[in-house]
C-alpha cells in the first residue's frame, strides 16, 4: 500500500502566483526592515547547521533576499540553494550571498517531472513562504517538500499563528494573499505530509511597519519519515 505522503498529483497545473511575485519585487530591501530581528529564524538555520555533516545541501525555499538564512548556511560550508518567486529577491539573494545559487521559481515547479530539477537535500527551509498558498496547496507543497529530502533530512519552517485561508492583507503599501493555522492544525497537516515533528517553538512578534500587525510565529523543526 502506498504512503499519502509519497503521492505527488504531477497533473496539477502551476498556479498563477504574478501578484504575490510583483508584491515582492515592490517590496524588496524594505522586507528586510519590516523585520529586523527575526531570532527564531536564526535559531532553526543554527540548529540545521549544528545538525547537518560537513558537505550538506540545504534549499531555501522562499530565500526572499538571502538574509539571514542562506547566508548562515552559505556561511557554515553548506551548499545552498535557493528559490523565490520574485525576481526582484532572487537578484537580492544573489548579491547578499553570491556562495549560493539561486533560482526565480514556484514550488510547484519542484515537484517530479517538473521545470526544476534540483536533486535532493540533506535539509530544507520554509520561513514564512508557505503562508503565501492557499490552504488546500499546502499539503501538496509539504508532500514536494517531502520529495526533495533524502531518507531522514530535516525540515524547518515557519508560519503565523492564524485561522485564515487566502485572505488579502496590507503588506507594505503592497496587497499579497496570506494563509495560516492554529498551531495543532499545522502540526496535524505537517505530520501527514510525512514529518517527524522534533521541536516546536513560537515567538510574539511586533514587525517594524507600521501596517503590519504583531503576531504569533511557530517554528517548527522536523525530520523526514524514512
Amino acid at each position: 500500500m502506498s504512503n499519502p505522503a509519497d503521492e505527488l498529483d504531477h497533473g496539477t497545473p502551476r498556479p498563477d502566483r504574478t501578484g504575490q511575485a510583483e508584491a515582492f519585487d515592490a517590496i524588496g530591501e524594505r522586507y528586510d526592515e519590516a523585520f529586523p530581528h527575526k531570532e527564531g529564524q536564526v535559531a532553526a538555520a543554527e540548529w540545521l547547521v549544528g545538525s547537518l555533516p560537513a558537505g550538506s545541501r540545504a534549499l531555501d525555499l522562499g530565500c526572499g533576499t538571502g538574509l539571514p538564512t542562506a547566508g548562515q548556511l552559505a556561511a557554515a560550508g553548506v551548499e545552498v540553494v535557493g528559490v523565490d518567486l520574485s525576481d526582484g529577491m532572487v537578484k537580492l539573494a544573489r548579491a547578499h550571498v553570491p556562495g549560493g545559487v539561486f533560482h526565480q521559481a514556484d514550488i510547484a515547479d519542484l515537484r517530479p517531472g517538473g521545470p526544476l530539477d534540483l536533486g535532493r537535500f540533506d535539509a530544507v527551509t520554509a520561513f514564512f513562504s508557505l503562508l503565501m498558498l492557499p490552504r488546500d496547496e499546502i499539503p501538496l507543497a509539504l508532500r514536494t517538500v517531502r520529495h526533495l529530502l533524502v531518507p531522514q533530512g530535516l525540515f524547518a519552517l515557519s508560519m503565523v499563528e492564524a485561522d485564515v485561508d487566502d485572505f488579502e492583507i496590507p503588506f507594505l503599501g503592497n496587497s499579497i494573499r496570506v494563509s495560516g493555522y492554529l498551531r495543532d492544525e499545522l502540526r496535524e497537516v505537517v505530520e501527514a505530509a510525512g514529518f517527524e515533528i522534533l521541536e516546536e517553538s513560537s515567538y510574539s512578534y511586533a514587525p517594524a511597519a507600521a501596517d503590519i500587525q504583531p503576531e504569533v510565529q511557530i517554528f517548527l523543526r522536523c525530520r523526514r519519515h524514512a
